[in-house]
């Protein structure tokens, strides 16, 4: 059975809800591990909100990814509504990034910088010919940017 491919349409639903309602969270931390300290980059992408039903559609349309329910804490009204939780980590989260990137808006930066740390050769310049012209490589995401969206990388802000 041949997998479907994410249309240009779910994915940009998908950025926005990562926009709104989601969180990139890229930390680097020291970890201690058997009395050892260790430098270490935490890597997560999540989505939480009270409708169950869209969480999971993201899961079954990007296929990677956990959707659970959060734990309700003693202090959460009788009223409110159970919480639920999408949640992508490490190269999965590359894989959504590099889905995402061409659409996101609010966390462009935070996304990028994933892309970035599991890439670190896609932004690099090369020097061209004897005056020392400097060309940006092609990558593989500035293409698929181009093809769906059709303007071209340079167009493209950072909000800050």
């Amino acid at each position: 059975m041949e997998e479907e491919p994410i249309t240009i349409a779910d994915a940009a639903y998908i950025a926005g809800l990562f926009d709104g309602e989601g969180s990139v969270d890229f930390a680097k931390r020291i970890e201690k591990k058997r009395g050892k300290a260790y430098k270490v980059q935490r890597i997560l992408m999540r989505i939480e909100m009270t409708d169950e039903s869209v969480l999971r559609w993201v899961h079954e349309t990007l296929k990677v990814g956990t959707v659970r329910k959060r734990n309700r804490s003693p202090s959460v009204k009788a009223h409110w509504k159970d919480r639920w939780v999408y949640s992508v980590r490490f190269r999965e989260a590359l894989y959504v990034c590099k889905l995402l990137w061409p659409y996101a808006i609010v966390k462009l930066h935070k996304i990028e910088q994933v892309i970035d740390h599991y890439e670190p050769r896609a932004q690099e310049h090369y020097q061209v010919g004897n005056e020392g012209n400097t060309i940006r490589k092609t990558t593989e995401r500035i293409r698929t940017y181009q093809r769906f969206s059709g303007r071209s990388y340079k167009r493209r802000k950072r909000i800050k």
